[in-house]
């Protein structure tokens, strides 16, 4: 096979990898294995069939084939442990009791002085013990849940996303919503400043009960049904 042959024959192989319901006939046989030796062979074969080519492009291409075909997606329509029994009113209860911590960049615990405001949304459902899959950074924890389409439709314990993924929030409700601003600031309850750009549903909101019947209710229903009564007895 010729040089330009075997680059067509491998970039097909990991076509099949990226796109398998558009390129099915080229799917190697075996699973994940199979899938990683394929993409480290495409990258082989490439630097083989291009020896112009330099070690950093082949090299390059290597870690972005293995990165291809190993990497985990994050599925953009889960929630956050669901029949967990935990509520979006629970996630907002666990954060406000962080209030007052300072904001440390990075943190994700108050073993390291602070959190930011990722690390406060982790480290609230941590503290509810759903936060198995979390990301650890705004841009990735707001592909989690359902898409809210504008903040008129948020509820409570909702992600508030900002400038693309650069800060994230937990909405309380009312246009408030708690997190961990900036340095120098602390965590805390405050207005939405901006429309959000994203804003996601990870939690099931807490059931309402029925309100109970009243004595008023009664009356008014044994009232309503004596007329009915005496009016048909007419």
């Amino acid at each position: 096979m010729t040089g330009l042959a075997a680059v067509q024959a491998r970039v097909a192989e990991l076509r099949a990898l990226v796109e398998p319901a558009r390129y099915p006939a080229a799917l190697p046989a075996t699973g994940t294995a199979a899938a990683s030796t394929s993409a480290s062979q495409f990258a082989a074969a490439l630097a083989d069939a291009a020896p112009g080519a330099s070690g950093a492009t082949a090299g390059a291409v290597a870690t972005a084939s293995t990165a291809t075909a190993t990497s985990p997606r994050l599925d953009e329509s889960r929630s956050i442990a669901p029949g967990s029994g935990v509520t979006a009113q629970d996630l907002v209860a666990a954060a406000k009791k962080y209030q007052g911590v300072k904001y440390v960049w990075g943190g994700e615990s108050l073993s390291e002085g602070g959190l930011d405001c990722s690390g406060l949304v982790l480290r609230s459902l941590t503290d509810l013990g759903v936060a198995d899959g979390v990301p650890r950074v705004a841009r990735d924890q707001q592909r989690l849940g359902t898409k809210v389409p504008s903040l008129d439709d948020a509820l409570p314990g909702d992600l508030l996303v900002f400038n693309g993924g650069t800060h994230i929030a937990i909405y309380v409700g009312n246009g408030k919503m708690i997190d961990a601003p900036k340095p120098g600031g602390h965590v805390g309850v405050r207005d939405v400043w901006a429309e959000p750009t994203n804003i996601r549903r990870i939690l099931p909101q807490e059931p309402v009960a029925a309100a109970p019947a009243t004595h008023a209710d009664a009356s008014s229903a044994s009232r309503a049904a004596f007329e009915l009564l005496a009016g048909g007895a007419a």
